[in-house]
């Protein structure tokens, strides 16, 4: 087992799959790809899964366990985030390769702003996108920057703990959910009387939550999190939705003061066949969005981030799209699929690409 996941680590994956009646699978560059000839049994599968359950009552129980989370790691191999689960009445592993080195914002290709947001002192900072988009390495980016640059206390609730931070100029302290702490809601409770500066959570999963949260952010700490949707908008709807109808108008006032700033991400192969590139969408909560969250007008939001990118480092999916078809990183059919409005999007793309050509006319003669 540890030299299949050692050979397609060096091929670059991102995520291995383990099941029983199947070759053992790798995604690489988004595509998932065979890494052996032969199925593995349902008790090969078994096996490798007790492996990789370091809890011993756990392990004791593997064959009434339907779903489990947890972490492993191999020295010279590498660390995972592991989900166990049951399919067909056996046992299937999806890893998650989580590298040792915890990566900057730079070196993700992420644009300067996760910085300046990282930089805020207080306030609710979401990371979002679908799942495999890069959340858990943006935000782990994001608390690299504050290690590394600010003296802060940073206290992190997480299911299980992915990137292992070590203290440089913050003091960092992790807590992993059902080892450290019995429930996200009451780790975060927790940590409100941990002298924290910055609290991170995993992920925010339903109303409590989020509303233990925004309580985080309402008394002066930095909050970041992140949630499973695919741009700002939409963000800002489903985190009312979660509460009841009757609960809606306290939720959007609390809402549009607690929030700093929402980065909605997608994963997209690069031009050129290396690997993948983030495209991102960044909302920064100025007083106009404040407005147009009180005042009910969500759908206009994505119309004042295009607008406010000079002046607040703010971008649309499909600006940033653009930017990576001119670089020519990202295909312009790649881009295309991906863009939140198609049609607004070619048509801009096939004006910029015509304006490009009369300039180089008028400039050469040709």
């Amino acid at each position: 087992m540890e030299k299949i996941i050692k050979a397609a680590i060096d091929r670059g994956a991102s995520d291995l799959h383990i099941k029983a009646g199947d070759v053992f699978r790798a995604r690489i560059d988004g595509k998932l790809v065979a890494m052996t000839k032969q199925a593995l049994s349902p008790e090969q599968t078994r096996a490798i899964a007790l492996r990789l359950i370091s809890n011993e009552k756990i392990r004791e129980k593997i064959d009434q366990m339907t779903d489990y989370d947890c972490s492993w790691g191999a020295p010279g191999i590498g660390r995972f985030r592991v989900n166990i689960l049951r399919q067909r009445s056996s046992f299937m592993i999806v890893m998650r390769v989580i590298p040792f080195k915890v990566p900057g914002v730079d070196e993700m290709g992420l644009p300067p702003v996760y910085e300046r947001i990282a930089e805020t002192e207080r306030g609710m900072v979401l990371v979002t996108g679908v799942t495999g988009s890069g959340k858990s390495s943006s935000l782990a980016a994001m608390m690299r920057h504050i290690n590394e640059t600010m003296e802060k206390h940073i206290v992190t609730l997480e299911e299980p703990i992915e990137f292992l931070h070590r203290d440089v100029r913050s003091s960092i302290t992790q807590r992993e959910v059902g080892t450290d702490t019995e429930t996200f809601r009451l780790g975060l409770r927790a940590a409100l009387r941990q002298d924290p500066d910055v609290i991170v959570l995993g992920e925010l999963r339903d109303a409590e939550t989020i509303d233990t949260a925004m309580k985080a952010a309402e008394t002066g700490h930095l909050l970041l999190s992140t949630l499973h949707t695919p741009d700002a908008q939409t963000t800002i709807m489903r985190m009312i939705s979660m509460f009841p109808p009757e609960e809606h108008d306290g939720v959007r006032l609390r809402l549009a003061e607690a929030l700093h700033a929402v980065i909605s991400q997608r994963l997209l192969p690069r031009a050129d066949g290396k690997g993948r590139v983030a495209a991102c969408e960044v909302l920064i909560v100025t007083a106009a969005i404040r407005d147009l969250i009180l005042q009910q007008r969500i759908g206009e939001i994505r119309d004042f981030i295009a607008d406010g990118r000079e002046q607040y480092g703010m971008q649309t999916f499909d600006q940033h799209l653009a930017d990576l078809v001119t670089q020519g990183v990202v295909a312009f059919d790649v881009a295309l699929a991906a863009s939140t409005q198609p049609a607004d999007f070619e048509l801009k793309m096939n004006m910029f690409r015509e304006s490009g050509e009369s300039a180089y006319t008028s400039v050469t003669g040709r």
